[in-house]
């Protein structure tokens, strides 16, 4: 239980400062949003730049661990797509719903989450977890949600949009900008300058602090819901099905160093990001249930994560 300790409690010890300073007001109404757009911004992409400009050709040849996570991620995703039929027939709700079962929070709170529990050899697999779900899941949920609003569906049109907010996204512009850098070194040898590492390690290195308050502070902030049976299967499909299921595909039909398959469960099992949130804001759809059930998954996973890494270890 030692790993408990030292590798998750200071991550929710993190989230808890952040929730406690936005309940008494020590940063101010503006904290969230402004610590937001830093982390996305600047601290984050720096560190994904960083850790795929190091990467090797190696790090790429392990399919089982994007069979896993993506496995488990998408068809949480449809499972949860299938059973909201039950409630609406909105393609748009049952989408952010999908998302909320599915989503999980690798870039905020599972880089580091897993930096503290398997170390510096999860950061790899952990930025690819992040890249899938913010292209394929993302992707996929936004392609859906503007098929419903449109009033003239034209799915060229859609996926122009698609890609173009794909595009613009500065958690998937950083790796691919560290992926060329990696590949240059592999062809012509070639190395960022000592000034740059450290311009990247120096903001890469705020990146899991602030996100992590980042995190308490949107919480903080949770809309109050009614829907307790929708909440608590959105929770559900992701604290449980959704681990359960990578879990199989990473750990029964495929064979991988144990860092990778550990990482692609401990991701499966994190709580809901704030992406889903963000989404339905955007296109104006019942926000409510989505930040309750980020608040909820995120309060609950403090035990079940803790169990996950104590099991794995």
């Amino acid at each position: 239980m030692e790993i408990v300790f030292t590798s998750v409690f200071p991550i929710f010890a993190l989230i808890l400062t952040g929730y406690v300073c936005a309940r008494r007001n020590i940063l101010g109404t503006a904290a969230t949003e402004s610590l937001n757009n830093f982390v996305v911004w600047l601290a984050l992409p720096a560190l994904l730049f960083q850790g795929m400009a190091g990467i090797t050709a190696a790090a790429f040849e392990e399919p089982g661990f994007l069979v896993a996570f993506t496995g488990g991620m998408m068809v949480t995703f449809v499972l949860s797509f299938l059973l909201g039929g039950r409630v609406h027939h909105r393609l748009a709700d049952r989408s952010i719903e999908g998302l909320d079962a599915a989503y999980a929070n690798t870039g905020f709170m599972g880089i580091p989450l897993c930096l503290a529990a398997l170390g510096q050899a999860s950061l790899v697999p952990s930025i690819i977890a992040t890249i899938l779900t913010a292209c394929v899941l993302f992707a996929a949920a936004i392609i859906l949600i503007e098929t419903d609003l449109a009033h003239t569906p034209q799915f060229s049109a859609t996926l122009r949009k698609v890609a173009r907010s794909l595009a613009r996204n500065p958690l998937l512009i950083a790796p691919v900008l560290g992926m060329v850098v990696a590949v240059l070194h592999a062809q012509i040898g070639f190395t960022l300058p000592a000034p740059v590492l450290r311009y990247t390690s120096l903001l890469g290195d705020a990146a899991s602090p602030c996100a992590l308050v980042t995190i308490g502070l949107f919480l903080a902030q949770s809309e109050a819901a009614d829907d307790t049976a929708l909440i608590a299967r959105l929770v559900g499909l992701k604290l449980l099905v959704q681990p359960a299921l990578t879990y199989l595909i990473a750990f029964r039909l495929f064979s991988m160093p144990a860092v990778w398959s550990h990482t692609a469960l401990i991701l499966s099992a994190l709580p809901i990001g704030t992406g889903p949130f963000m989404l339905a804001k955007l296109y104006n759809r019942e926000a409510a249930v989505t930040s309750r059930a980020i608040l909820v998954s995120t309060v609950l996973s403090l035990v079940t994560v803790s169990a996950l890494v104590a099991w794995l270890e």
